[in-house]
């Protein structure tokens, strides 16, 4: 395996360095967490964060449950030898306004370890002319097996948070987000981040098709192809 180990907010940096160098998104174009591994709480970005300059310290911990966020202060000593907490950790991140987002589809899918929310500008610009993105490729078909359109509500809302969360209730792990961005599932990080990229590429080609006049002869992926997806016998 050559995609990056260790701690969830490493690999969540590395995501949020990749869509930007790509050319995704613009540096400040979406949140990302991952499920931290007792279940109960996940790393969310910061609210205000750039995608390409993150680190550990640009992650939230909030709890699944409820949204909130742990005050795990560190005690220290003070001259006369009282304990009392550390006052300079009373000045704590705040998580993405958009947590709710990811909360609320952490506890519709306890499948689903990282939620990856970006603002892609091809899948965006599709939306805005009404047009779905086709999945043309194999890579397409493996990684997104079905795109779902979420109506537009205002973002950071409880209203947008359940529509979405509902949307993947039948499986769905890859949403538009009409007029706002898109939310791809997975169980992991990297998942979360192939299927990102794929999402944007299969866009990005469903819009040249469009421009060379030429949509209405993009096919469907073979649905031979689909149904061995289903069966989990393709292996990409």
């Amino acid at each position: 395996m050559n995609y990056l180990r260790g701690d969830l907010r490493d690999q969540l940096a590395y995501v949020g360095q990749d869509v930007v160098r790509t050319g995704l998104v613009v540096g400040s174009g979406g949140n990302l967490s991952a499920r931290s591994p007792d279940g109960d709480s996940c790393w969310v970005t910061a609210g205000g964060t750039w995608l390409d300059r993150l680190d550990r310290s640009s992650f939230v911990r909030v709890r699944i449950p409820d949204g909130s966020v742990p005050t795990d202060r560190p005690a220290v000593p003070t001259v006369a030898g009282e304990v009392r907490p550390d006052v300079s950790s009373r000045r704590r991140a705040l998580p993405t306004s958009e947590v709710e987002l990811h909360l609320a589809t952490y506890r519709a899918r306890p499948d689903v370890n990282a939620i990856v929310h970006l603002h892609p500008q091809t899948v965006l610009l599709l939306d805005a002319l009404g047009e779905r993105i086709r999945l043309v490729t194999t890579d397409h078909g493996f990684y997104l097996r079905r795109v779902t359109r979420v109506p537009f509500r205002l973002p950071g809302t409880a209203e947008l948070a359940e529509l979405a969360a509902d949307a993947t209730r039948d499986g769905t792990n890859c949403l538009v987000l009409s007029r706002h961005g898109c939310s791809v599932l997975a169980d992991s990080v990297e998942l979360a981040h192939r299927r990102a990229a794929n999402l944007e590429e299969a866009a990005r080609l469903t819009y040249r098709a469009l421009v060379a006049g030429r949509l209405s002869e993009l096919p469907e992926l073979p649905a031979e192809f689909l149904a061995r997806i289903d069966d989990g016998a393709t292996n990409v």
